[in-house]
């Protein structure tokens, strides 16, 4: 099976490859073990080794030395399709028990293995034929884990990248797993128990108690540090509820008696013409020049010295920044500056406010959930349907729209947020353990009208298998009206 590593499509398939290889070293050096597939930290993969005893850098160095000569065996790796009775046939026969309980609920009726000599495994999506090639990755110690590195893209450049520490985002992460054992719900066939129970309403309370118990801690840490903390600033990739928090934080700011105002990045937006253009030569309104950052930074300097500020309005009809009959904006010591945007965490966005006056944020929804031990949901996934049923319900935008844009949005992602990540003072998870069945019952109907003949087709079928995974049949009553995840499905109190 050739591959091209210069596409996404073909990075993809290529680091799941070598993690098929990974997982088939680990079962021969060590059978009792498991490799637990946590989370993508940089462009490279975080593993965590169960039953292996004491995980060092030398067991992962013998790990990495053993694929090493897997792959100059050029060992086939047989992909096979079977019927369900098979199926379980399978499952039992090599231990994954732990994920016949979520083949039975989705109610398959064929599966998908990949064998190489006597191992057998599921992963979801496609894999190379043979170990034959599977050579450029690099294997690290990291964190009481281990670290995969394979060829991908940045700056237009494919290759293995430097293993970059980030601190904060893995504390975040495993944090996150943390209210993971909380709810009882590591896994997709946990959550499917519990849809249709009192137990499910019992996880959508504690779910969002653990939402408003973080969000209070933020708002106490700023209160408790009013008088250095001028500026807050909210950032994060698509779909990860930023105006939500944004709200929710005012309340809780307002709790400890503290009135912020808000700042919108939106009405300092450059006249239009004066947008500047991307590679294919259209109006870049994600880039850093698009906002006036010198009209900005007069404003949040005037206003934090006491002094009134008429802030513009931008006519998006237009494209051309008004000035309103709207009083000045004009705020006390004690009120911070609540600024919401992509660019939150850049530090040439607020240039002006001393570093110790800023407290940066930090949103994304990170998924607690993987469908089994070898299986984790990317954090992409879960944003994409949450930006699905999004577009659909509030923009009128269809399936297919919203999955064309998606690789232009996650670009800008790429460069324009996430290298910024670990500017944050702190992050906050805002994806709900609950919500994948809910987004189900909306993305579904509206995936099935994708045709064959549209060129997201495929892409629309690789979501409807993945959401076939989940039991769908919700009560949303149980979700408050002020949820994050209300700004998705709707009736959320902060979007009248």
């Amino acid at each position: 099976m050739a591959i091209d590593l210069s596409t996404e499509a073909g990075q993809v398939t290529y680091r799941r490859s070598v993690t098929f290889l990974l997982m088939k070293t680990v079962h021969e050096m060590l059978p009792e073990a498991q490799v637990i597939d946590r989370f993508s930290i940089h462009k490279a993969l975080y593993f965590e080794l169960q039953n292996a005893g004491a995980v060092d850098k030398e067991l992962v160095e013998r790990i990495k030395s053993k694929m090493k000569e897997l792959v100059a065996e050029k060992l086939p790796i047989i992909y096979k399709e079977v019927p369900k009775d098979e199926a379980i046939k399978i499952i039992e026969k090599h231990n994954m028990t732990y994920r016949l309980e979520l083949f039975k609920q989705a109610n398959f009726q064929k599966a998908t293995f990949y064998q190489c000599g006597d191992y057998f495994d599921m992963l979801c999506g496609k894999l190379l034929d043979s170990t034959e090639g599977l050579d450029q990755f690099e294997l690290d110690y990291y964190g009481d884990g281990m670290v995969l590195r394979t060829p991908m893209t940045e700056k237009g450049v494919c290759k293995i990248h430097e293993l970059i520490g980030l601190p904060k985002l893995t504390s975040i992460r495993k944090e996150t797993k943390k209210w993971a054992k909380i709810l009882n719900c590591d896994y997709v066939a946990d959550l499917n128990k519990l849809v249709g129970t009192d137990g499910f309403g019992d996880m959508v309370r504690v779910s969002e108690g653990l939402h408003e118990k973080k969000i209070a801690q933020i708002a106490d840490h700023i209160a408790d540090n009013i008088e250095n903390l001028r500026v807050i600033t909210i950032a994060g990739p698509s779909s990860s509820g930023k105006t939500s928090f944004a709200q929710r934080l005012r309340i809780q700011l307002r709790v400890n008696g503290i009135e912020p105002i808000s700042l919108s990045l939106d009405d300092y937006y450059v006249n239009r013409v004066d947008t500047p253009l991307d590679e294919k030569g259209e109006y870049d309104f994600e880039a850093l020049e698009a906002i006036d950052i010198k009209l900005f930074n007069e404003h949040l300097v005037k206003l934090m010295a006491g002094e009134e500020v008429k802030t513009p309005i931008y006519n998006f009809l237009t494209g051309q920044r008004e000035w309103s009959d709207n009083p000045p904006k004009k705020i006390r010591p004690d009120q911070p500056i609540i600024i919401e945007g992509i660019h939150g965490l850049n530090e040439k966005l607020t240039s002006s406010v001393p570093r110790e006056n800023k407290y940066k944020i930090y949103i994304s929804a990170l998924t607690p959930l993987s469908l089994d031990r070898h299986n984790r949901i990317p954090t992409t996934q879960a944003r994409l349907l949450r930006r699905l049923v999004r577009d659909y319900k509030t923009r009128g935008f269809s399936g297919s729209a919203t999955l064309h844009k998606w690789a232009s949005v996650r670009a800008g992602e790429e460069k324009n947020i996430f290298p910024y990540q670990e500017e944050a003072d702190i992050m906050f998870n805002s994806a709900l353990i609950y919500e994948l069945s809910l987004l189900k019952k909306y993305a579904v109907p509206m995936l099935n009208e994708i045709s064959q003949d549209d060129p997201q087709y495929q892409k629309a079928q690789e979501l409807l298998d993945f959401c076939s995974c989940f039991r769908g049949e919700v009560d949303e009553s149980d979700v408050p009206n002020n949820s994050i995840l209300r700004e998705f499905i709707g009736g959320s109190v902060f979007f009248k």
